[in-house]
């Protein structure tokens, strides 16, 4: 039940971390804040799971859970009406797998759970979240079909943002993400203590 109920909580938190139609003019900006901030809610849970189970697998099993809850909750959004034309996909798993392989091959040893596998999740889950931004249709599109009023002007849709990818948000959300990553692994470990 209290592995059920922290990765609830985690989706919750990360649910909206890759709904790029709604900010469709900072789209690669808020793609690098997104993909740190699901790194580091993926990190500390997915950290604390196998140390405190000491098995190997569990943080999939925690990114699995995180993945199930968020295609409900965003099914749930698609059927109230709002205009998710993309399949979310799930991108904690790959991340989370590089997590337990790294647990299991240095024979759970937690020194090196906090600095190769914060490592390695950082700059992984960039990468893999970039599949979520390649599937949205038309954001420009989709962002003028469904006007949100409530948006301050500045934050409304004018021109689309085109030619930003040699910034490289892949490589800004890797880079932060390598070093935060590291920090919130330790995070995830001082839970247990």
């Amino acid at each position: 039940l209290f592995i059920v109920v922290v990765a609830v909580n985690s989706t919750l938190l990360t649910i909206n971390a890759g709904d790029y139609i709604f900010y469709t003019d900072w789209a690669w900006t808020s793609y690098t804040v997104f993909s740190i901030s699901q790194t580091l809610m993926l990190i500390v849970g997915a950290t604390y799971y196998p140390t405190f189970t000491g098995v190997p697998g569990t943080a999939t099993y925690y990114a699995l859970i995180m993945t199930v809850y968020t295609w409900i909750a965003k099914a749930a959004w698609f059927a109230l009406g709002y205009p998710y034309d993309f399949i979310v996909t799930p991108v904690w798993l790959p991340s989370a797998m590089l997590l337990d392989l790294v647990y299991w091959a240095t024979k759970k040893n937690k020194h090196s759970l906090i600095l190769f596998g914060g490592v390695l999740v950082g700059m992984s889950l960039p990468l893999f979240n970039m599949v979520n931004l390649i599937t949205v249709a038309d954001p420009l599109e989709t962002a003028f079909k469904y006007p949100r009023p409530t948006l301050p002007p500045y934050m409304t849709p004018i021109e689309p943002q085109v030619g930003k990818f040699y910034n490289s948000p892949v490589a800004l959300g890797a880079g932060a993400g390598a070093v935060l990553g590291c920090t919130f692994a330790a995070l995830g470990c001082k839970l247990n203590t």
